[in-house]
């Protein structure tokens, strides 16, 4: 068997040292994806936990279709976009964006991070979760429950903001 199959085995059977194990594996990729959704940090922290709660109650219902990991970030996407109610804008000139003050320095990973949590939370759940997490707009529609179209428009509108916030 291998190491996934037990831990399900375990968690099965409610078994607490298989839950911390499974807890330990995929904490931080998932506090990091609740964080890029949320941009803050205690609604992370309750959406985490919220979400291990969620995947030990369900974990009958983990059919095996796809990893684990993959299981598990569903659960945190949909509970990181019930946390933050998401606001789809029509204009892009009407989103309020976060000053950020660039300077004379040169845009790194932190930059960006901070120019991607400082989105409007549907830009950025919209950008985390096809940039960064890979998901497809059918994926994205199904999860937020809107339109392909929607998540297309959000993304190019969430990427016209980032270039003028990194420009």
């Amino acid at each position: 068997m291998n190491p996934e199959a037990e831990l399900i085995s375990g968690c099965l059977l409610h078994d607490r040292i298989a839950q911390r194990q499974l807890y330990d594996r995929y904490k931080n990729a998932m506090y990091t994806l609740a964080y890029r959704i949320t941009g803050d940090f205690d609604d992370a922290n309750d959406v985490l936990q919220d979400s291990f709660l969620d995947v030990f109650r369900h974990i009958d219902q983990f059919r095996g279709e796809s990893t684990l990991g993959a299981w598990i970030k569903k659960i945190v996407v949909r509970r990181s976009t019930k946390k933050k109610r998401i606001v789809i804008w029509d204009n892009i000139d009407d989103a309020p964006v976060m000053g950020v003050n660039w300077g004379e320095d040169e845009i790194n990973a932190s930059h960006l991070e901070t120019a991607i949590l400082s989105l409007p939370d549907g830009f950025r759940t919209i950008f985390v979760l096809a940039e960064v997490e890979g998901y497809t707009h059918r994926e994205i529609a199904v999860m937020l429950n809107i339109s392909e179209g929607t998540s297309k428009s959000q993304l190019f509108y969430a990427k016209k903001k980032l270039r003028g916030m990194l420009s």
